[in-house]
Protein backbone atom coordinates (compact mmCIF):
# COMPACT_ATOMS: atom_id res chain seq x y z
CA UNK A 1 0.00 0.00 0.00
CA UNK A 2 2.80 2.33 0.63
CA UNK A 3 4.17 1.73 -2.46
CA UNK A 4 0.80 2.41 -4.26
CA UNK A 5 0.63 5.70 -2.53
CA UNK A 6 4.00 6.73 -3.24
CA UNK A 7 3.59 5.76 -7.03
CA UNK A 8 0.06 7.69 -7.22
CA UNK A 9 1.68 10.71 -5.47
CA UNK A 10 4.38 11.08 -8.53
CA UNK A 11 1.73 10.16 -11.37
CA UNK A 12 -0.25 13.24 -10.00
CA UNK A 13 3.01 15.58 -9.54
CA UNK A 14 3.55 14.87 -13.25
CA UNK A 15 0.75 15.69 -14.43
CA UNK A 16 -0.01 18.55 -12.71
CA UNK A 17 3.64 19.74 -13.76
CA UNK A 18 2.53 18.81 -17.82
CA UNK A 19 -0.63 20.64 -17.63
CA UNK A 20 1.24 23.89 -16.15
CA UNK A 21 1.89 25.71 -19.40
CA UNK A 22 5.15 28.02 -19.15
CA UNK A 23 3.97 31.49 -18.01
CA UNK A 24 4.20 33.71 -21.52
CA UNK A 25 6.16 37.07 -21.58
CA UNK A 26 3.62 39.44 -22.12
CA UNK A 27 5.96 42.18 -20.59
CA UNK A 28 8.17 42.14 -23.25
CA UNK A 29 5.73 42.07 -26.05
CA UNK A 30 3.86 45.12 -24.38
CA UNK A 31 7.14 47.55 -24.09
CA UNK A 32 7.25 46.05 -27.74
CA UNK A 33 4.23 47.40 -29.11
CA UNK A 34 3.86 51.06 -26.82
CA UNK A 35 7.67 51.82 -28.10
CA UNK A 36 6.21 51.88 -31.72
CA UNK A 37 5.51 55.32 -30.95
CA UNK A 38 7.63 58.42 -29.93
CA UNK A 39 6.58 61.28 -28.31
CA UNK A 40 8.22 64.87 -28.42
CA UNK A 41 8.60 67.82 -26.91
CA UNK A 42 7.79 71.12 -28.11
CA UNK A 43 11.69 71.72 -28.02
CA UNK A 44 12.46 68.25 -29.69
CA UNK A 45 10.44 69.14 -32.37
CA UNK A 46 12.03 72.52 -33.33
CA UNK A 47 15.36 71.17 -32.51
CA UNK A 48 14.85 67.55 -35.38
CA UNK A 49 13.33 70.36 -37.92
CA UNK A 50 10.81 67.53 -38.54
CA UNK A 51 9.31 68.07 -42.07
CA UNK A 52 5.54 66.42 -42.64
CA UNK A 53 4.14 65.78 -46.19
CA UNK A 54 2.41 62.71 -48.07
CA UNK A 55 2.98 60.11 -50.51
CA UNK A 56 3.31 61.88 -54.20
CA UNK A 57 2.20 60.78 -57.37
CA UNK A 58 6.23 60.47 -59.60
CA UNK A 59 6.58 59.21 -62.82
CA UNK A 60 9.34 56.38 -61.88
CA UNK A 61 10.76 53.90 -64.22
CA UNK A 62 13.39 51.27 -64.25
CA UNK A 63 16.79 51.21 -65.03
CA UNK A 64 19.42 49.39 -66.90
CA UNK A 65 23.32 49.12 -65.92
CA UNK A 66 25.88 49.50 -68.48
CA UNK A 67 29.23 50.19 -68.84
CA UNK A 68 30.83 52.51 -71.75
CA UNK A 69 33.74 54.66 -72.66
CA UNK A 70 33.99 58.19 -73.59
CA UNK A 71 34.76 58.60 -77.59
CA UNK A 72 34.84 61.12 -80.37
CA UNK A 73 32.67 60.81 -83.98
CA UNK A 74 34.94 59.72 -86.72
CA UNK A 75 34.90 63.87 -87.95
CA UNK A 76 36.29 65.19 -84.68
CA UNK A 77 39.59 62.76 -84.93
CA UNK A 78 41.62 63.45 -87.97
CA UNK A 79 45.41 61.63 -88.53
CA UNK A 80 47.98 64.05 -89.79
CA UNK A 81 50.29 62.49 -93.11
CA UNK A 82 52.65 64.07 -96.04
CA UNK A 83 50.72 62.92 -98.58
CA UNK A 84 54.14 63.41 -100.88
CA UNK A 85 56.48 62.59 -97.99
CA UNK A 86 59.61 64.50 -97.32
CA UNK A 87 61.92 65.16 -94.33
CA UNK A 88 60.73 67.05 -91.18
CA UNK A 89 62.10 70.83 -91.48
CA UNK A 90 59.98 72.29 -88.17
CA UNK A 91 57.01 71.87 -85.85
CA UNK A 92 56.24 72.74 -82.76
CA UNK A 93 53.68 70.28 -81.40
CA UNK A 94 53.53 68.52 -78.70
CA UNK A 95 51.15 66.01 -77.02
CA UNK A 96 48.27 68.14 -74.90
CA UNK A 97 48.73 70.73 -76.68
CA UNK A 98 45.84 72.76 -78.23
CA UNK A 99 45.79 73.79 -82.48
CA UNK A 100 43.52 76.17 -84.46
CA UNK A 101 41.84 75.09 -87.06
CA UNK A 102 44.10 76.32 -90.44
CA UNK A 103 47.31 76.91 -87.99
CA UNK A 104 50.86 75.64 -89.50
CA UNK A 105 51.45 72.40 -87.89
CA UNK A 106 54.86 70.84 -89.57
CA UNK A 107 57.20 72.22 -92.10
CA UNK A 108 58.69 69.63 -94.51
CA UNK A 109 61.01 70.03 -97.48
CA UNK A 110 62.46 67.70 -100.36
CA UNK A 111 63.49 68.20 -103.39
CA UNK A 112 60.52 66.89 -105.07
CA UNK A 113 58.60 69.90 -104.21
CA UNK A 114 60.92 72.00 -106.17
CA UNK A 115 60.32 69.55 -109.58
CA UNK A 116 56.71 69.14 -109.42
CA UNK A 117 57.02 73.46 -108.96
CA UNK A 118 59.31 73.44 -112.74
CA UNK A 119 57.09 70.84 -114.01
CA UNK A 120 54.16 72.53 -113.18
CA UNK A 121 55.61 76.11 -114.69
CA UNK A 122 57.00 74.19 -117.81
CA UNK A 123 53.50 72.92 -118.81
CA UNK A 124 51.52 76.31 -118.10
CA UNK A 125 54.19 78.07 -120.49
CA UNK A 126 53.83 74.60 -123.49
CA UNK A 127 49.76 74.93 -123.07
CA UNK A 128 49.79 78.28 -124.14
CA UNK A 129 51.73 77.33 -126.87
CA UNK A 130 50.29 74.20 -127.98
CA UNK A 131 46.62 76.31 -127.54
CA UNK A 132 47.50 78.94 -129.48
CA UNK A 133 49.04 76.33 -132.33
CA UNK A 134 45.80 74.42 -132.00
CA UNK A 135 43.70 77.16 -132.84
CA UNK A 136 46.20 77.97 -135.84
CA UNK A 137 45.47 74.68 -137.25
CA UNK A 138 41.54 75.01 -136.28
CA UNK A 139 41.56 78.15 -138.69
CA UNK A 140 44.06 76.48 -141.57
CA UNK A 141 41.74 73.73 -141.40
CA UNK A 142 38.71 75.73 -142.33
CA UNK A 143 40.43 77.13 -145.75
CA UNK A 144 41.72 73.82 -146.49
CA UNK A 145 45.13 74.73 -146.17
CA UNK A 146 46.75 71.91 -143.89
CA UNK A 147 45.80 68.40 -143.40
CA UNK A 148 43.33 66.11 -141.23
CA UNK A 149 46.72 65.29 -139.69
CA UNK A 150 48.37 68.23 -138.52
CA UNK A 151 44.97 69.11 -136.85
CA UNK A 152 44.64 65.80 -134.58
CA UNK A 153 47.70 65.89 -133.37
CA UNK A 154 47.64 69.61 -132.51
CA UNK A 155 44.63 68.81 -130.69
CA UNK A 156 46.05 65.79 -129.13
CA UNK A 157 49.09 67.62 -128.40
CA UNK A 158 47.03 70.79 -126.66
CA UNK A 159 44.61 68.38 -124.34
CA UNK A 160 47.83 65.79 -122.98
CA UNK A 161 49.39 68.94 -121.91
CA UNK A 162 46.09 70.38 -120.24
CA UNK A 163 45.32 67.17 -118.63
CA UNK A 164 49.10 67.41 -117.12
CA UNK A 165 48.38 70.78 -116.04
CA UNK A 166 45.47 69.62 -114.68
CA UNK A 167 47.08 67.11 -112.48
CA UNK A 168 50.40 69.04 -111.67
CA UNK A 169 48.29 71.78 -110.52
CA UNK A 170 45.73 69.19 -107.64
CA UNK A 171 49.19 67.70 -106.36
CA UNK A 172 50.47 71.30 -105.64
CA UNK A 173 46.92 72.54 -103.90
CA UNK A 174 47.27 68.70 -102.01
CA UNK A 175 50.68 70.18 -100.46
CA UNK A 176 49.54 73.55 -100.23
CA UNK A 177 51.60 75.80 -102.60
CA UNK A 178 50.28 78.94 -103.68
CA UNK A 179 49.37 79.07 -107.72
CA UNK A 180 49.62 82.59 -107.77
CA UNK A 181 52.91 82.64 -106.10
CA UNK A 182 54.52 80.38 -107.85
CA UNK A 183 53.22 81.93 -111.33
CA UNK A 184 55.20 85.12 -110.28
CA UNK A 185 58.07 83.00 -110.18
CA UNK A 186 58.63 82.44 -106.38
CA UNK A 187 59.57 78.31 -106.16
CA UNK A 188 59.68 77.31 -102.92
CA UNK A 189 61.93 74.43 -101.18
CA UNK A 190 59.81 73.63 -98.55
CA UNK A 191 55.92 73.04 -97.52
CA UNK A 192 53.77 73.80 -94.55
CA UNK A 193 50.38 71.01 -93.35
CA UNK A 194 47.85 73.17 -91.73
CA UNK A 195 45.57 71.64 -89.25
CA UNK A 196 42.08 70.56 -90.38
CA UNK A 197 40.50 71.02 -87.31
CA UNK A 198 40.68 72.67 -84.17
CA UNK A 199 41.23 70.31 -81.01
CA UNK A 200 44.62 68.95 -78.78
CA UNK A 201 47.34 66.63 -80.21
CA UNK A 202 47.51 63.42 -78.58
CA UNK A 203 49.93 62.18 -80.38
CA UNK A 204 53.82 63.18 -81.93
CA UNK A 205 55.56 60.64 -83.80
CA UNK A 206 58.21 62.77 -85.88
CA UNK A 207 61.40 64.54 -84.61
CA UNK A 208 63.83 67.36 -86.75
CA UNK A 209 65.36 65.82 -90.16
CA UNK A 210 63.19 62.20 -89.59
CA UNK A 211 62.04 60.86 -93.29
CA UNK A 212 58.73 60.42 -93.44
CA UNK A 213 56.17 58.94 -96.51
CA UNK A 214 52.56 59.40 -97.27
CA UNK A 215 51.64 56.31 -95.38
CA UNK A 216 53.32 57.70 -91.88
CA UNK A 217 50.67 59.11 -89.43
CA UNK A 218 52.72 62.43 -88.31
CA UNK A 219 50.59 63.41 -85.80
CA UNK A 220 46.65 62.81 -84.17
CA UNK A 221 44.52 65.85 -83.08
CA UNK A 222 41.20 65.07 -81.45
CA UNK A 223 38.06 68.15 -81.42
CA UNK A 224 36.91 67.26 -77.43
CA UNK A 225 34.01 69.41 -77.90
CA UNK A 226 31.20 66.87 -79.22
CA UNK A 227 32.33 63.64 -76.86
CA UNK A 228 29.49 61.33 -76.86
CA UNK A 229 29.22 57.95 -74.77
CA UNK A 230 29.71 54.43 -76.19
CA UNK A 231 27.70 52.09 -74.05
CA UNK A 232 27.38 48.03 -73.88
CA UNK A 233 24.23 46.89 -73.87
CA UNK A 234 23.19 42.88 -73.30
CA UNK A 235 21.15 41.48 -75.85
CA UNK A 236 18.36 40.58 -73.54
CA UNK A 237 18.06 44.43 -72.31
CA UNK A 238 17.93 45.79 -75.61
CA UNK A 239 13.88 45.32 -76.12
CA UNK A 240 13.39 47.96 -73.60
CA UNK A 241 16.06 50.98 -74.86
CA UNK A 242 14.59 53.10 -77.39
CA UNK A 243 15.96 56.87 -78.81
CA UNK A 244 15.62 59.21 -76.59
CA UNK A 245 15.90 57.69 -73.40
CA UNK A 246 17.72 59.53 -70.36
CA UNK A 247 20.84 57.83 -69.36
CA UNK A 248 22.42 58.97 -66.43
CA UNK A 249 26.27 58.12 -66.25
CA UNK A 250 29.43 58.26 -63.81
CA UNK A 251 32.97 58.63 -65.22
CA UNK A 252 35.52 56.51 -63.66
CA UNK A 253 37.18 59.62 -62.06
CA UNK A 254 34.28 61.34 -60.55
CA UNK A 255 31.52 60.82 -58.05
CA UNK A 256 28.66 63.12 -59.36
CA UNK A 257 26.40 62.13 -62.46
CA UNK A 258 25.98 63.84 -65.94
CA UNK A 259 22.74 63.39 -68.24
CA UNK A 260 22.86 61.63 -71.56
CA UNK A 261 20.60 60.82 -73.81
CA UNK A 262 20.39 57.62 -76.30
CA UNK A 263 20.85 58.64 -79.63
CA UNK A 264 21.57 55.30 -81.66
CA UNK A 265 20.84 51.77 -80.94
CA UNK A 266 23.61 49.86 -82.92
CA UNK A 267 22.32 46.72 -85.40
CA UNK A 268 25.28 44.20 -84.81
CA UNK A 269 25.31 41.47 -81.42
CA UNK A 270 29.05 41.29 -80.18
CA UNK A 271 30.82 38.07 -79.73
CA UNK A 272 29.90 38.85 -76.06
CA UNK A 273 26.47 39.20 -76.61
CA UNK A 274 26.61 43.19 -76.20
CA UNK A 275 24.61 46.13 -78.57
CA UNK A 276 26.88 49.33 -78.97
CA UNK A 277 24.46 52.01 -78.17
CA UNK A 278 25.79 56.09 -78.48
CA UNK A 279 24.35 58.32 -76.59
CA UNK A 280 24.79 62.58 -76.50
CA UNK A 281 25.61 64.03 -73.40
CA UNK A 282 23.17 67.20 -72.43
CA UNK A 283 26.01 69.27 -71.57
CA UNK A 284 29.57 69.99 -73.11
CA UNK A 285 32.62 69.82 -71.09
CA UNK A 286 35.49 70.60 -72.76
CA UNK A 287 37.84 69.27 -69.81
CA UNK A 288 36.48 65.55 -70.74
CA UNK A 289 38.81 63.33 -72.86
CA UNK A 290 38.13 60.45 -74.79
CA UNK A 291 38.88 56.97 -73.18
CA UNK A 292 37.15 57.58 -70.14
CA UNK A 293 35.19 54.76 -68.84
CA UNK A 294 31.73 55.28 -67.09
CA UNK A 295 29.18 53.19 -65.63
CA UNK A 296 25.57 54.34 -66.32
CA UNK A 297 21.67 53.59 -66.13
CA UNK A 298 19.54 53.88 -68.60
CA UNK A 299 15.82 54.58 -67.82
CA UNK A 300 12.93 52.79 -68.88
CA UNK A 301 9.39 51.73 -68.86
CA UNK A 302 8.54 54.80 -66.68
CA UNK A 303 4.96 54.49 -64.50
CA UNK A 304 3.23 56.85 -62.27
CA UNK A 305 3.36 55.86 -59.21
CA UNK A 306 3.16 56.72 -55.16
CA UNK A 307 6.61 57.98 -53.99
CA UNK A 308 8.28 59.09 -50.87
CA UNK A 309 11.54 61.34 -50.59
CA UNK A 310 14.20 58.76 -49.75
CA UNK A 311 15.08 60.40 -46.56
CA UNK A 312 11.92 59.60 -45.31
CA UNK A 313 11.92 56.00 -44.90
CA UNK A 314 14.35 54.40 -42.57
CA UNK A 315 15.82 50.34 -42.87
CA UNK A 316 15.20 48.56 -39.33
CA UNK A 317 15.24 45.28 -38.65
CA UNK A 318 15.82 44.03 -42.54
CA UNK A 319 12.43 45.82 -43.46
CA UNK A 320 11.20 49.83 -44.35
CA UNK A 321 9.14 51.84 -42.30
CA UNK A 322 8.08 55.21 -42.24
CA UNK A 323 6.55 57.34 -39.29
CA UNK A 324 3.17 58.30 -38.82
CA UNK A 325 1.74 61.26 -37.21
CA UNK A 326 -0.86 60.21 -35.24
CA UNK A 327 -1.72 63.52 -33.37
CA UNK A 328 0.66 66.03 -33.13
CA UNK A 329 4.48 65.34 -31.39
CA UNK A 330 3.35 61.59 -31.70
CA UNK A 331 4.55 59.38 -34.18
CA UNK A 332 4.26 56.03 -34.80
CA UNK A 333 7.03 53.52 -37.19
CA UNK A 334 4.70 51.86 -39.19
CA UNK A 335 6.45 49.24 -41.47
CA UNK A 336 5.57 49.88 -45.67
CA UNK A 337 6.03 48.10 -48.68
CA UNK A 338 8.93 49.81 -51.60
CA UNK A 339 9.51 49.44 -55.25
CA UNK A 340 12.14 51.32 -57.54
CA UNK A 341 13.98 54.43 -56.56
CA UNK A 342 14.67 57.41 -59.06
CA UNK A 343 15.94 60.73 -58.63
CA UNK A 344 15.82 60.52 -55.07
CA UNK A 345 12.36 59.22 -54.76
CA UNK A 346 11.01 55.83 -53.52
CA UNK A 347 7.80 54.35 -54.54
CA UNK A 348 6.22 52.98 -52.28
CA UNK A 349 2.74 50.77 -51.03
CA UNK A 350 1.19 52.30 -48.14
CA UNK A 351 -1.35 50.62 -45.31
CA UNK A 352 -5.08 51.84 -46.08
CA UNK A 353 -5.02 52.92 -42.57
CA UNK A 354 -2.38 55.77 -43.01
CA UNK A 355 -2.88 56.69 -46.59
CA UNK A 356 -4.84 60.10 -45.75
CA UNK A 357 -2.13 60.81 -42.78
CA UNK A 358 0.91 63.14 -42.55
CA UNK A 359 4.56 61.32 -42.67
CA UNK A 360 7.75 62.39 -41.45
CA UNK A 361 9.90 62.97 -44.50
CA UNK A 362 13.12 64.60 -42.21
CA UNK A 363 14.57 63.71 -39.26
CA UNK A 364 13.34 60.25 -39.60
CA UNK A 365 16.43 58.65 -38.32
CA UNK A 366 16.19 61.14 -35.52
CA UNK A 367 13.30 59.55 -34.55
CA UNK A 368 14.10 56.50 -34.86
CA UNK A 369 17.70 56.93 -32.42
CA UNK A 370 15.26 58.35 -29.63
CA UNK A 371 12.97 55.17 -30.54
CA UNK A 372 16.32 53.01 -29.38
CA UNK A 373 17.13 54.85 -27.08
CA UNK A 374 13.57 54.68 -24.97
CA UNK A 375 13.37 50.66 -25.83
CA UNK A 376 17.04 50.65 -24.46
CA UNK A 377 16.30 52.20 -21.12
Amino acid sequence: MKILIVLYILILSLIAACSTAPEKNTTSESITDSLQEVKLSDEQFNSLNIELGRAQKRAIGSAIEVTGMLDVPPQNLVTISAPLGGFIKSTELLQGMSVKKGQPIVTLEHPDYIQLQEDYLLTKNQLEFLELEYKRQEELSKENVNSAKSLQLSKSNFFSAKAKMQGLTAKLKLVNINLQELEAGEIKNSISIPSPISGYVTQVNVNLGMRVTPTDILFKIIDTEHLHAEAQVFEKDLPSIKVGQQVRLILSNETKERRAKVFLIGKEISAERTVRIHCHLEEEDLSLIPGLYFKAFIESETTIVDALPEEAIVDFDNAHFVFIENKPLHYTLTEIQIGKTQNGFTQVVLPLSVAEKNIVIKATYSLLSILKNTEEE
